[in-house]
């Protein structure tokens, strides 16, 4: 796989928060994180990040062990970051964020910027605007699009549609798939188990920070134990 964590086990000082857990994705593939809260959703994808010590297991990216790196040399590597909150500086305007996002690159970002434009043709009418004044959805689109600017290969996001509304998050879920189709690999923690797995090609239940169940997404949705379980019948 393009990237993966295998065998993770680890928490922070205390106990473990995963235990033995195997999470990868494809290029040009949407992998889904779902479960309880508590389950160690957020935790695995931060410890694919770099952001949580493996006290055993290790992390893998195109062929490479990346278990020792940094969260900085990771992002280096070609993966992008998207938390849940606090991920927009709300007094620069929207063209300014997708800037920041290239701070690292030393080479013409504007053709870049035009792939974000037309994914997320909003962004380009509000380019000028404060991204603190757009709404929740219009921000998700600019916390991703800023993320694009790296030019990643793995597209990581956490709880990408949490707080917005059921229009608004289909339309987040319609982006994302359009940014799975340039061929990136994209992995996510979802709490709307159901419509997260409705799109995703492989699909994660994590309980206890172990894995419960692991398929396509229409094959988790099909499972009786995980609609008992998670989706409510």
């Amino acid at each position: 796989m393009y990237l993966v964590g295998e065998g993770m086990t680890g928490g922070y000082g205390g106990g473990d928060i995963l235990r033995d857990c195997t999470i990868g994705v494809e290029k040009g593939e949407i992998a889904v994180i779902v479960g309880p809260n508590g389950a160690g959703k957020s935790t695995a994808m931060k410890a694919m990040l770099g952001m949580l010590r493996l006290r055993l297991g290790s992390v893998v990216l195109d062929g490479k062990n990346i278990t020792t790196l940094s969260p900085q040399a990771r992002v280096a590597e070609g993966i992008a970051f998207v938390p849940q909150t606090n991920n927009v500086f709300t007094g620069m305007s929207v063209e300014e964020n997708l800037e920041m996002g290239a701070y690292l690159r030393r080479d013409d970002i504007s053709g870049t910027m035009e792939q974000v434009f037309a994914l997320f043709p909003i962004l380009k009418e509000k380019r000028r605007q404060a991204a603190g004044e757009l709404s929740g959805g219009q921000r998700q689109q600019v916390a991703v699009g800023r993320a694009l600017m790296t030019r990643p290969t793995v597209l990581m996001l956490d709880e990408p549609t949490a707080g917005v509304s059921p229009i608004v998050m289909d339309e987040l879920f319609d982006r994302i798939l359009e940014v799975r189709d340039t061929g990136l690999a994209i992995l996510m923690v979802e709490q709307n188990a159901r419509q997260a797995l409705n799109i995703a090609d492989r699909g994660y239940v994590l309980v206890g920070g172990e894995n419960w169940r692991t398929g396509t997404g229409h094959e988790l949705l099909a499972n009786p134990e995980v609609r008992k379980s998670f989706l409510g019948g």
